[in-house]
C-alpha cells in the first residue's frame, strides 16, 4: 500500500504521475491511497476524477516556475545576484545578503590562482599545485564554513581534489574584478534543459563589490590563457608557441621539436603551416627554424635598445604617438558600441510602450 497526503505529493507530471498510479500501481497489485483528493484504487469510482487532478497539478507547477522566472528576471535585471551561493573567494554580507564581502582565506587562494596562471601555468598544471600544497577546493571549503553552503553532492573524502576545469572557471569569471553577472545560463519552460548562454548576452553590473583581483591582472591572466602550451618530453613549453601566425592564411604555426631534443640539431625544431599540412590546396609550405626566430628577435631587441639609449626624446615621442593610435582607435570601437547600445534601447522602448497600450486597450 502507497499512502500519500495527495496527488501532488506523488508528482506534478501527469504523464509520470498517472503512468504509476493507473498502471503500475494496478499492474503490481499495489493498493493506492490519496488522502486529500480521496483517491483510492480499491473504490474505482474515486478515481474517475485522478487524471484531470493530475493535469491540473502540472499546471499549477508550470505558473509556479513562470512566476519565478520573472522574479529572477526582475532580480537580475535590477543588479542584484540572481546565483543562490557566492563565488569562491566571497561570503554573503550578514547585514544585507545581496552583498558580497571578500572572504580573505579564500580570496588569498584566488589571489595565487590569477599569479600561477600570468606566470603561463596551465589550469590543470595550477590544480596539480594545488593539491599537493594541500589547498582546500572550493566545495570542500564551503562544506567546512559557517558562512558558505554546502552543496548536497560534495565528497567530503577529497579535501584537495583540485581539478582543470575549476581552475579555468575560477580564472574566467567577472565577479572578481567587483562586478556583478547575470543569466549566465537560462530555460525555455518547465521541462527544458538549462542552457549556457553566450557571453554577449550575459547582464554585467560594474563595481558592484570590493575585487579580489584587479582588471589589469584579470585582462593579462585571459591573455595568458588564450593561448595553448604543450610541453614535451621535459615538461618545457616554447616560449613563442601561440604567438607565430601564417602570413598567407593567418592560422597559427605548429611548433615541431620533439625530435630535437634526441637529435640536438637546431634544424629539428621548426614552425610549419597547420593549413597547407592538413589540405595542400588551401596555403603555401611555410618553414622557418626557432633559431632563426630567435635570431630575429635578438636583432631587433638589440636594434630597438641602442636606438632608445642614443635618442631618448625621439623614441618616447614614437611610444607616445603609436599610443595615442591606440587610444583613438579604442574611444572609436566605444563610441560605435555605445550609439549600437542606444539605438537598441530606443528599440526596446517603443516594443515596451506598444505592449503596455496594446495591454490597456486589451487587445
Amino acid at each position: 500500500m502507497v499512502i500519500a497526503k495527495d496527488l501532488s505529493r506523488i508528482g506534478r507530471d501527469y504523464i509520470q504521475t498517472g503512468f504509476y498510479t493507473e498502471v503500475y500501481f494496478r499492474r503490481k497489485g499495489v493498493r493506492f491511497i490519496a488522502i486529500g483528493n480521496g483517491v483510492d484504487t480499491v473504490n474505482p469510482i474515486s478515481s474517475e476524477f485522478a487524471p484531470f487532478m493530475n493535469v491540473l497539478n502540472e499546471m499549477y507547477l508550470r505558473e509556479q516556475s513562470k512566476k519565478m522566472r520573472t522574479f529572477f528576471r526582475q532580480r537580475g535585471n535590477s543588479g542584484k545576484p540572481t546565483n543562490t551561493l557566492c563565488v569562491y573567494g566571497y561570503r554573503k554580507d550578514p547585514v544585507d545578503k545581496n552583498h558580497w564581502l571578500v572572504d580573505d582565506e579564500a580570496a588569498a587562494v584566488v589571489r595565487r590562482i590569477y599569479q600561477l596562471a600570468i606566470d603561463c601555468h596551465g589550469p590543470y598544471e595550477i590544480a596539480r599545485i594545488l593539491e599537493a600544497d594541500k589547498v582546500k577546493c572550493p566545495a570542500y571549503y564551503n562544506a567546512t564554513h559557517d558562512t558558505c553552503m554546502k552543496r548536497s553532492n560534495t565528497d567530503m573524502s577529497k579535501p584537495y581534489s583540485w581539478n582543470g576545469v575549476t581552475v579555468s572557471n575560477i580564472l574566467q569569471r567577472p565577479e572578481y574584478m567587483g562586478h556583478t553577472v547575470n543569466f549566465r545560463s537560462s530555460k525555455n519552460g518547465l521541462k527544458a534543459k538549462r542552457q549556457t548562454k553566450p557571453q554577449e548576452e550575459w547582464l554585467i553590473f560594474e563595481n558592484t563589490h570590493e575585487a579580489i583581483i584587479p582588471e589589469d591582472r584579470w585582462q593579462l591572466a585571459q591573455c595568458v590563457l588564450a593561448v595553448r602550451r604543450r610541453t614535451d618530453s621535459t615538461g618545457e613549453a616554447n616560449p613563442l608557441t601561440g604567438k607565430l601566425y601564417c602570413a598567407e592564411c593567418g592560422a597559427r604555426l605548429n611548433n615541431h621539436r620533439s625530435r630535437a631534443k634526441q637529435t640536438g640539431r637546431e634544424s629539428d625544431d621548426y614552425y610549419d603551416c597547420p593549413t597547407y599540412s592538413q589540405n595542400k590546396g588551401d596555403c603555401c609550405c611555410h618553414y622557418v627554424t626557432t633559431a632563426f626566430i630567435r635570431s630575429v628577435l635578438l636583432q631587433m631587441i638589440r636594434s630597438v635598445s641602442q636606438y632608445a639609449v642614443s635618442d631618448e626624446a625621439a623614441f618616447a615621442d614614437q611610444v607616445r604617438a603609436l599610443s595615442e593610435v591606440h587610444h583613438a582607435d579604442a574611444v572609436k570601437d566605444m563610441t560605435a558600441e555605445a550609439a549600437k547600445a542606444r539605438k537598441r534601447i530606443a528599440e526596446l522602448d517603443t516594443i515596451i510602450q506598444k505592449l503596455y497600450e496594446s495591454y490597456a486597450l486589451g487587445s
